[in-house]
């Protein structure tokens, strides 16, 4: 499945993370259909190929967003294999200099630390490279898994907003998950 890829931004010892591609739709859009179980209610991942042109063109076409895709580099589903995507969305420059994390995880990939690790590489990628100060994760209080990952990767709990984002036809309650450069020692 995997295409010629463009190289890693930044490599752990199980992954690396690169931008997304428009190339990325096929593989990407089939990992999407396999973890619709695994997502429901939380989030819902293009998994089609028209639908993936849309995500993908606003995260490459969009200087407010950027996308990442976590890619294994070794494993069973062979190197470069998808183990999920985070973008980081809403960037603001100036003197707030912060992003919102979404993310999410491929079925085949749930439960290995591979998310984790991805998300240190791109966090790590935003307070270096990107120059930003702040990142920050809006979750639903239920999601247990997108709230451990988070923790798990040093974002404290700042507050709860109800009614934030509109989801699965309602709109829903978030926590909000932050961390800064400072916290990661950058």
């Amino acid at each position: 499945m995997p295409h010629t890829a463009p190289p890693y931004l930044a490599e752990g010892p199980r992954v690396g993370i690169r931008h997304i591609t428009r190339e990325d739709a096929g593989e990407f859009t089939a990992r999407a259909r396999e973890s619709k179980a695994l997502h429901h209610p939380w989030l819902f991942p293009p998994d089609s190929t028209a639908a993936f042109a849309g995500f993908a063109g606003r995260l490459i076409d969009d200087p407010t967003k950027a996308g990442f895709l976590v890619c294994e580099k070794d494993g069973e589903h062979g190197a470069g294999a998808l183990a999920g995507y985070i973008n980081i969305n809403n960037i603001v420059e100036g003197g707030f200099l912060c992003g919102a994390l979404g993310y999410g995880a491929f079925a085949h990939a749930a439960g290995r630390g591979l998310m984790r690790e991805g998300l240190g590489l791109v966090v790590r990628y935003a307070f270096g490279r990107m120059r930003l100060h702040r990142l920050e994760i809006n979750v639903q209080p239920g999601n247990a898994g997108s709230i451990g990952l988070a923790r798990s990767c040093g974002f404290r709990l700042e507050g709860f907003s109800p009614d934030m984002l509109y989801i699965d036809g309602a709109w829903r309650d978030h926590e909000r998950w932050a961390i800064t450069a400072e916290m990661t020692g950058k």
